[in-house]
């Protein structure tokens, strides 16, 4: 495609925020005793907006065309380099995920991906060396930028290095796939590309970046800049060769048979994470497995080609909403959220309980927070152990570096212990983590009233219990609120927040701020048995659980939801959460609303003969039901196959999610996707649960319509 073409296709996206190119000329600093090796020219790529930098149609154009600007200069003798680097704390941080959303066309997704080629083939092809200064996050397309570089620095303070393309259903289509695995090697490579954004789209700092080879130098951020440039007069004067000791020659036979186990280790990394129902990450290894043996430009026309048909993917459409829309947009802007200007400071926080999720609690808040952070329990040994627990993990934290000796030390003064509730007199919020029985809870609040100040603020973790009966005694009931976290506290990022009837507005935006203040997403719900996403996971369980009672095999049951490509099989979920939890959970649920959630009498049965759960591994690996488990339970005689298990979940599942819209247990089906896509590690792939369910025709076999119109998460409506 001409220059023309290319600028022809940006002009279909008048609105995109502009990531401009902006260029100086850097007289390069003498080095080695030499005199300066000459001019460099540095792009700086910035918005001017106080969001993250993105790679548009137009930024692409607009940055393609100062480069060939430069190519120009460059062969003219007036500059001996190119820099590229990003306004503060961002290099780049990827594509415009709002433009290429919009792309309806696979012509245009093709556009898309050549447009971004022909820039990155211009910055690698420049008749100098290029540097790429990597000051911030670089993400996707911005990482990219920096591989087409000759060489490259990064400072000891990026922060996200990633590409994570996989993840958000597409592959690194700029060059990522064919250059990284030649430069920090294969199986680095598919660490980078497939184990990271599969395990919650982790990314590397500065420092590991360094360490796997993707930079050449590291600096710390006071200097980073001017660092730089003296690292780049000195590679320019031949003072500095840079070393790559994980840069890799796949036509080398050693190498080539490093490049084909790592492929197929990151194979077998994609089947347990998705079940291969994602089709995303398997183009990803598709592509590095057949570029071992291609030129660059074949492996770029091959990447463009992919692009192309994942943009139209279900898979990347389900992906951006549920990434963009959602967990980017929705989370920051909660639905039904009262004016943040409402919320009250907190300077004291008191957590009724010194168990383990009590413990999680008070570590989080106190890490958070930077506040004093009080715990209770009904003996000093319970409490010792509590505060012991906190102080345990804030070692851990500082022996990883993630805290300096003096934040660790902080932090650990701020958490103390208490047998007496007294200690709350001056609390602001006072949190409750305590066993799961309503007249525990109740009596914990109506001792608390009796203490803490009128203005104090009162949470229940509560995850399934009603808020509202836990109020019903209380002099204040509009003082109290629902927070319920996920475990592990410290990773899971939803924070479901429950309405009671009474809570009043000045609670809810203080509980909404208190969360913001956590890095938790919170979500408004309805004081309704289990909430959002207990109420739907245990819907699912449920009908896997009877599924199993009536008849049909374990491993059927257990397997029929691998083509959702769910984070793990239900009988593996029983474990992790426990039985007796999922059966307590169960339990409520049934009592609320009857036979859709049936209780297991052979769940109950291992439970009080003290099994874990139904599988044991043994040592090859293979999964088996002990025999001694088997003899605990009963069975019917009306087994089910794999498809009809999943037909029935789905149907359940859509059921049960319209039935949580009639009640106004959310605002609406964005927040049932968000609840689970936070809290239970619902795929992005999936785009949430609701988009899931229109897509397999589950919503309109069971509710007679979508949960989301055409277009949301899906192909727009025809004509």
């Amino acid at each position: 495609m001409s220059a023309a073409d290319f600028a022809e296709f940006a002009s279909l996206f008048p609105d995109e925020t502009v990531t401009h190119s902006y260029v100086r000329d850097i007289g390069l600093p003498a080095a080695g005793g030499k005199a300066s090796p000459g001019t460099l020219a540095l792009i700086t790529l910035d918005n001017g907006q106080d969001h993250p930098t993105t790679l548009g149609p137009n930024t692409l154009v607009e940055l393609g065309t100062v480069l060939e600007g430069l190519r120009d200069r460059a062969a003219r003798g007036e500059i001996v380099g190119v820099g590229v680097t990003g306004k503060p704390h961002y290099l780049v941080a990827g594509a415009d995920l709002s433009a290429v959303k919009s792309l309806d066309k696979r012509d245009h997704g093709l556009r898309m991906a050549q447009l971004g080629h022909d820039v990155y083939r211009t910055l690698a092809n420049l008749g100098v060396p290029g540097f790429a200064f990597i000051n911030g996050a670089a993400l996707g397309g911005g990482l990219e930028v920096a591989l087409q570089s000759t060489y490259r620095t990064v400072s000891t303070e990026a922060g996200a290095l990633a590409l994570p393309e996989a993840y958000l259903g597409l592959v690194p289509g700029w060059g990522g796939v064919y250059l990284l695995p030649r430069l920090i090697g294969p199986e680095n490579a598919v660490k980078v590309m497939i184990e990271n954004p599969l395990s919650n789209n982790r990314t590397v700092t500065g420092p590991e970046a360094f360490k796997l080879g993707v930079a050449d130098a590291m600096f710390g951020p006071a200097d980073f800049l001017a660092e730089s440039l003296q690292w780049a007069a000195r590679v320019l004067s031949g003072e500095v060769v840079p070393e790559r000791p994980n840069a890799v020659d796949p036509a080398a036979p050693d190498d080539a048979g490093r490049w084909a186990a790592a492929v197929a280790a990151g194979r077998q990394f994609v089947e347990a994470k998705t079940s291969n129902a994602a089709p995303a990450p398997g183009m990803v290894l598709d592509l590095m497995e057949a570029n071992r043996t291609m030129s660059q430009a074949e492996s770029a026309a091959r990447e463009c080609e992919v692009l192309a048909g994942l943009m139209q993917s279900d898979e990347f459409r389900a992906t951006v909403y549920a990434f963009l829309d959602l967990v980017q947009k929705r989370s920051k802007h909660p639905a039904g959220a009262p004016d943040r200007k409402l919320a009250r400071p907190v300077g004291k926080v008191g957590v009724v309980g010194a168990g383990l999720m009590a413990s999680q609690l008070a570590l989080l808040f106190a890490r958070q927070l930077k506040v004093p952070v009080v715990m209770t329990d009904i003996d000093q040994a319970r409490v010792d152990k509590g505060v012991g627990y906190v102080h345990g993990e804030v070692d851990k934290l500082a022996a990883k570096q993630r805290l300096t000796p003096d934040a660790a030390e902080g932090i650990k003064a701020l958490v103390s212990g208490s047998v007496s509730k007294e200690v709350f007199a001056d609390a602001d919020f006072v949190i409750e983590a305590v066993f799961e029985e309503l007249a525990v809870k109740k009596q914990v609040f109506a001792e608390l009233e009796g203490i803490v100040r009128a203005d104090c603020i009162l949470a229940t973790n509560t995850s399934s219990l009603s808020v509202t009966v836990m109020a019903e005694n209380l002099q204040h009931p509009e003082r109290l609120v629902g927070f319920h976290f996920f475990n592990p506290v410290a990773v899971m990022p939803l924070l479901e927040i429950v309405r009671a009837p009474h809570t009043g507005d000045a609670v809810l935006a203080t509980a909404f701020e208190f969360a913001r203040n956590l890095r938790k997403s919170g979500v408004l719900v309805k004081d309704a048995a289990a909430f959002v996403v207990n109420r739907v996971l245990l819907r699912l369980l449920g009908e896997v659980t009877a599924a199993f009672d009536e008849g049909t095999p374990a491993d059927v049951a257990d397997n029929a939801l691998r083509p959702m490509g769910l984070p793990m099989t239900p009988f593996t979920l029983l474990a992790m959460v426990g039985l007796p939890v999922a059966q307590h959970v169960q339990e409520s649920l049934h009592a609320a609303f009857g036979s859709r959630f049936p209780v297991s009498a052979n769940l109950r049965k291992l439970i009080d003969n003290g099994v874990k759960g139904l599988w044991e591994t043994s040592p090859d690996g293979t999964r088996a039901i002990p025999q001694a488990t088997l003899s605990l339970m009963s069975f019917g005689d009306a087994p089910s196959t794999g498809d009809e298990v999943l037909r029935r979940v789905q149907d359940a599942l859509a059921e049960e999610i319209g039935l949580m819209l009639e009640e106004g247990v959310v605002a609406g089906p964005e927040d049932v996707d968000l609840c689970m896509i936070l809290g239970a590690g619902w795929p992005l792939f999936l785009g949430g649960i609701t988009p899931y369910l229109d897509r397999v025709g589950a919503a309109e076999r069971v509710n007679g319509k979508r949960f989301l119109p055409p277009g949301v998460a899906s192909p727009p409506a025809a004509g």
